[in-house]
């Protein structure tokens, strides 16, 4: 789950490809709180700034070819919260909201397999005074983010059943239950959920299918610091490597996303596997506090053979064209190899530039007229990250 904090970014201009001056791009959280029973998060303010838009609308791209996937190849979106996956209640009728259609939609743009996001750290997290940025705002009481973690899984798994969808486990499932699709690859926006705990990995593993972990999100955790947060770690934890070592040996995606420059560097000297950054983009001069990552970090990533992201922020580019340019710079710095797509579908507070999976065929339209390959569009939606599922999973 994302939010796009360009208020309170300095030096990021060369990021925001064709951004108009002042515009801004946050996304709040789903408040859990009150599906946990905790009246004090007030949910109800949160309301709305999730939603799917109420039109895609994208700028047209250059006339070009429809991209023409080959047979084999799979598109995966590394990191969606469709479907409103995340636990919040609706105020008005005391209850979780509705799920929102994802199966269809993921049919109509050929999207076939999301990394599913649950975020475990909702309850404890809020929007700071100045509304540039989210911030930890309580200290959770013992079992609260694990309680949390528990229901939200819960909820994943109840919309795949609704949607008739099927879940990816390991390469073998990809490779029969993709190319059908829709399927999703359970995931976590943060591991605040196992509180210090190294079995609740094992636990989320087996129980909950959970095949694709983010370490950290808005609250500096027992994993190590964060990009939106004076660092207190100094990198990524003992406990924090310790999970990067057990998701290794399980068989699960490690994504740093969030995490510092120092915790990235420490994850990748203690992984095996590939690392990723499943939603971010590329900066020369970020700001402080920036979401945004510099050459230097996405070469890190690259070094593991891991992938990058990119995601549609609309703080970040102006349309899918300035997106597919994005997708570009970032190929320059790591190689096409070791770039994806990351939606954050449902995860802004301003419509993104990409708000719906039937723009898909539109983001490749864009991509072939930014100078992409065929082959080299299929990489980048989804190629690369089956790649890097493939030798983390197996």
């Amino acid at each position: 789950m994302q939010i796009d904090r360009t208020t309170n970014r300095t030096g990021d201009g060369d990021a925001r490809l064709g951004q108009a001056p002042g515009m801004i791009s946050r996304r709040m959280f789903l408040a859990a709180g009150a599906a946990l029973g905790l009246a004090a998060c007030a949910p109800e303010r949160f309301a709305g700034h999730t939603e799917p838009p109420a039109s895609p609308g994208t700028r047209a791209t250059q006339d070009v070819s429809p991209w023409k996937p080959s047979p084999t190849a799979l598109t995966i979106d590394m990191h969606s919260h469709a479907g409103r996956v995340i636990v919040s209640r609706d105020p008005a009728i005391g209850a979780d909201r509705p799920f929102l259609p994802l199966a269809a939609p993921m049919r109509a743009g050929g999207m076939n397999v999301i990394c599913l996001a649950i975020v475990t750290d909702t309850i404890v997290t809020r929007v700071s005074a100045d509304r540039t940025r989210f911030e930890a705002w309580r200290t959770p009481s013992e079992g609260e983010l694990y309680a949390l973690g528990v229901a939200e899984f819960a909820r994943a798994h109840q919309l795949v059943e609704r949607e008739q969808m099927q879940v990816v486990t390991d390469a073998a499932s990809l490779a029969t239950r993709g190319p059908a699709g829709p399927c999703v690859i359970i995931a976590s926006e943060g591991a605040d959920f196992l509180e210090g705990r190294l079995e609740r990995v094992d636990e989320a593993y087996g129980m909950h299918q959970l095949r694709h972990l983010q370490l950290t999100h808005y609250r500096v955790n027992e994993l190590g610091d964060i990009q939106t947060e004076p660092p207190v770690h100094g990198g990524l934890t003992d406990f924090g490597a310790d999970v990067v070592r057990r998701c290794n040996a399980l068989g699960i995606v490690v994504d740093v996303a969030h995490g510092t420059y120092d915790l990235v560097k420490r994850a990748a000297a203690t992984s095996t596997r590939p690392l990723v950054i499943s939603h971010s983009a590329l900066a020369t001069r970020p700001g402080l506090r920036s979401r945004l990552i510099t050459p230097d970090h996405a070469r890190v990533i690259a070094g593991t053979g891991g992938v990058i992201g990119v995601w549609p922020s609309a703080g970040t580019f102006r349309d899918l064209s300035a997106m597919a340019l994005g997708f570009k710079r970032m190929a320059d710095v790591v190689g096409v190899d070791h770039v994806g797509l990351g939606t954050d579908m449902l995860g802004f507070i301003t419509p993104p530039v990409l708000r719906a999976y039937d723009q898909l065929p539109a983001l490749a339209a864009a991509l072939l007229a930014a100078g992409f390959t065929h082959e080299e569009v299929g990489k980048v939606l989804g190629g690369n990250y089956r790649r890097v599922f493939e030798a983390s999973v197996g």
